[in-house]
């Protein structure tokens, strides 16, 4: 699987002690070259501004570019004076990885910063330009599916889609936490009605949760939907020892919905398959889960560290439920 990563991602920073840090692609490009799987790292260009203009307002755009240094947000989304540049080259590696995906080459964009929280006219969460969404608006097919496993609801994506039929965005987050949207009711408007879902679970959700969420929405929606290509939203901060959000996922359940999705992809559309980096703040536990989905099936990998489960039975069953059944004047579940 090809790798998308550009040193000035690394150059990227905020306050001391921010979540959001360059040591995160530290950890992954380390256990990478620790595990021989650096040969297939591609550096990417810059976007050109006018791909911004794909999913963001004028004005928006403006004021990411033209701002002094200062909070985009209530305080944790600071733009400095390179931010514009940088966030312009995680664009510049999510167009990349769209491309590589529409050639059937699997891939996965190591981007900082990162996007899902970014909407058409806002931004915030530790995000600028939302790359997922712009990647799939560049990739200009008929249809498309965003399947977002960071466990904070993606309200950027979820917003510039919810009208558009042509775009399935399917997220599994922790409910309540920020951004504090993506309720089970919100299913989209108008023509986009139905194909927005939300599967908000409540702390503990963890392996069997998940599990239950593809058996019983994720891949029978996918498999009606029959997009003709797939981007995943990956972030890891429901790992069960990320300490970002409540969840208990482990390492393996990560790598298994992965390969899980890289498997659908071959059924369904040819392996067009793009993985897109968001959160994940534990660099143990994140480089791992990454490094298993980055190497070749059979690979001699170190065994991954993080793999205790919690939720055997399925905590989030009775969100799963209630999820169907409001699915179910959408879709054959």
């Amino acid at each position: 699987m090809k790798v998308i990563f550009h040193p000035k991602y690394l150059e990227h920073s905020q306050f001391s002690g921010h979540p959001e840090r360059p040591e995160r692609l530290e950890g992954i490009l380390a256990l990478l070259e620790q595990s021989e799987l650096v040969d297939d790292i591609v550096i990417p260009d810059a976007t050109e501004e006018r791909n911004l203009l794909l999913v963001h307002t004028d004005p928006y755009v403006f004021k990411v570019k033209n701002s002094p240094p200062g909070y985009l947000d209530g305080g944790d989304t600071y733009l400095s004076e390179s931010t514009y540049e940088i966030a312009k080259l995680a664009v510049g590696g999510a167009l990349l990885s769209t491309k590589f995906s529409s050639q059937k080459k699997k891939n996965i964009a190591l981007l900082r910063p990162p996007g899902h929280h970014a909407g058409a006219d806002y931004g915030g969460g530790f995000c600028y330009f939302n790359n997922i969404a712009i990647g799939a608006r560049y990739a200009d097919m008929k249809r498309i599916a965003i399947i977002d496993l960071d466990a904070h609801h993606g309200n950027g994506t979820s917003d510039i889609f919810y009208k558009d039929p042509s775009a399935l965005y399917m997220s599994v987050h922790h409910h309540g936490i920020y951004p504090g949207t993506g309720e089970k009711s919100a299913v989209g408007e108008g023509p986009g009605e139905g194909f927005n879902v939300n599967i908000p679970f409540r702390a503990g959700a963890g392996d069997a949760s998940i599990k239950m969420a593809f058996e019983s929405l994720l891949e029978p929606i996918l498999l009606q939907y029959d997009p003709d290509m797939i981007f995943v939203s990956l972030g890891t901060d429901g790992h069960y020892i990320d300490g970002m959000t409540g969840l208990s996922l482990s390492s393996q359940a990560y790598v298994d919905s992965c390969k899980r999705l890289s498997s659908l992809a071959d059924d369904i559309c040819g392996g067009k398959i793009s993985f897109m980096l968001e959160g994940g703040y534990h660099i143990p536990s994140l480089a791992e889960i990454i490094t298993h989905l980055v190497g070749p099936e059979g690979a001699d990998l170190p065994p991954l560290k993080y793999t205790e489960v919690s939720d055997k039975r399925g905590k989030g069953k009775a969100v799963v439920e209630e999820t169907v059944d409001i699915m179910r004047k959408y879709w054959d579940l």
